[in-house]
């Protein structure tokens, strides 16, 4: 029982985890040749149905951090340095 109480003032210490989803894709002036191909595919499968196709990229990223603002933030940055191109591609950060 004493090791319990113990830990308990070090559990309320811990920074929360925030977990945020990005999905990144390519912008819609440009060409998507797996999207197209992906289409064809499923149409010779006989899913005659579809209209368009567009592929992407999807993250989702756990941070230690109280602060859901900052940790947006931090997620954004990631995506500006490294998880999308900014010249074709377009990305979306949501809490989840």
């Amino acid at each position: 029982m004493r090791l319990t109480l113990a830990k308990l003032p070090l559990l309320n210490l811990k920074k929360s985890n925030l977990k945020f989803s990005v999905t990144v894709t390519l912008k819609k002036d440009v060409l998507d040749p797996q999207g197209k191909v992906v289409l064809n595919t499923l149409q010779n499968l006989g899913m005659d149905n579809l209209k368009s196709i567009r592929q992407g990229k999807y993250f989702e990223i756990e941070l230690n951090d109280n602060d859901q603002s900052k940790a947006k933030k931090k997620v954004e940055d990631m995506c500006k340095k490294l998880l999308a191109n900014l010249i074709i591609e377009d990305y979306k950060v949501t809490k989840i």
